[in-house]
C-alpha cells in the first residue's frame, strides 16, 4: 500500500466515496464503499506514478504527519 495521504469524502453529485490524493496532483478515486474507493486509489496512484515517470516528472515522496507527541 502506497503511503501518500489521502482524503475520504461522501459525493452527493457521484453518489459515491471519493478519495483525492493531495500530494499527487489530480490523483483520485471513486468507490461505491470506502473500501472499494481505496482499492481504486491505489490503482490510480500507481498509474499517476507510471505516468510521471513515462514523462519524466518528479515523484513525490509521500510527506506524512509529524505530531507533537512523536517529537
Amino acid at each position: 500500500m502506497y503511503k501518500y495521504e489521502r482524503i475520504i469524502y461522501w459525493s452527493n453529485d457521484d453518489n459515491k466515496f471519493v478519495v483525492e490524493v493531495p500530494e499527487l496532483a489530480g490523483c483520485m478515486a471513486d468507490g461505491t464503499t470506502i473500501e472499494e474507493a481505496v482499492q481504486n486509489s491505489e490503482v490510480i496512484i500507481e498509474e499517476w506514478i507510471e505516468t510521471a515517470k513515462e514523462l519524466g516528472r518528479d515523484i513525490p515522496e509521500p510527506k506524512g504527519k509529524i505530531y507533537p507527541a512523536a517529537i
